[in-house]
């Protein structure tokens, strides 16, 4: 088992699926966790199941919202040690009527968000000499059909953590992404395809193996993010039950 023991992690995205599941293995294996969403109902059920967790509804598309909560993080904890951005949005539209707002919302969410909340925890980080933990996407290191926003801003995720890994490489900071395959997620049982969609193209998101578990993901976070991980700095990670083994 990876140990976080003594670790303060600030997480992204807790308030359902792959984020809550990292928040609860995070608690689990010794850290403080300090979780932020926009949804706070729905984390103050997920964090019945964090001990000693704290959480705050956090827009993370505000760079404002974003250097607050890094504050709070550090005003409740003392520290930060680790962060991990799961938070995420995918939506499918055919690529020649997609709306200009369309594709700033999967640029703001997926990419600009975790910009702000690493520009603003990067002291912190360095101070500590913790981590970051990006979550990208399969879409992030390959083409995904009716997704060209997300498919951009998880490409450009992969590129920002790859940027870090360099600028920070003679420091004892570290920058790793994961990017996982199809998980039965809200967002991946309840998307609506665009009209007319080709299935065929669609369902190669899947591995032949099928679709992996949350569980399976945070595990890999929580490796990350741990002195386990120590060696590991500026990698792409994949998750995705066999997909690229082709």
């Amino acid at each position: 088992m990876t140990a976080l023991d003594g670790k303060v992690a600030l997480i992204t995205g807790t308030s359902a699926g792959l984020g809550a599941a990292t928040a609860r293995l995070f608690a689990e294996r010794g850290a403080s966790v300090f979780g932020i969403a926009r949804d706070a109902e729905r984390m103050a059920e997920v964090f019945t199941e964090v001990p000693g967790g704290r959480y705050a509804s956090v827009d993370i598309t505000t760079p404002a919202s974003c250097k607050q909560a890094v504050a709070d993080c550090v005003s409740a904890f003392g520290r930060l040690d680790v962060l991990v951005n799961v938070a995420g949005f995918h939506q499918m539209r055919h690529t020649p009527t997609m709306s200009d707002d369309e594709w700033e919302r999967d640029l703001a969410v997926n990419l600009n968000g975790p910009f702000y909340l690493c520009r603003a925890a990067l002291p912190h980080l360095l101070q500590a000499g913790g981590n970051i933990v990006n979550v990208a996407s399969i879409a992030g290191v390959e083409g995904e059909v009716y997704s060209a926003g997300y498919c951009a801003a998880k490409h450009g995720l992969v590129g920002l953590t790859r940027a870090l890994a360099v600028e920070f490489t003679k420091d004892k900071l570290r920058v790793n992404v994961v990017c996982p395959g199809g998980m039965p997620t809200a967002q991946t049982t309840e998307f609506q395809a665009p009209e007319n969609a080709d299935w065929d193209l669609i369902m190669r998101i899947a591995s032949p193996r099928g679709f992996m578990e949350t569980a399976d993901v945070a595990k890999a976070i929580a490796f990350l993010a741990s002195d386990d991980a120590a060696a590991i700095h500026g990698a792409v990670y994949r998750v995705d039950n066999g997909k690229g083994a082709g």
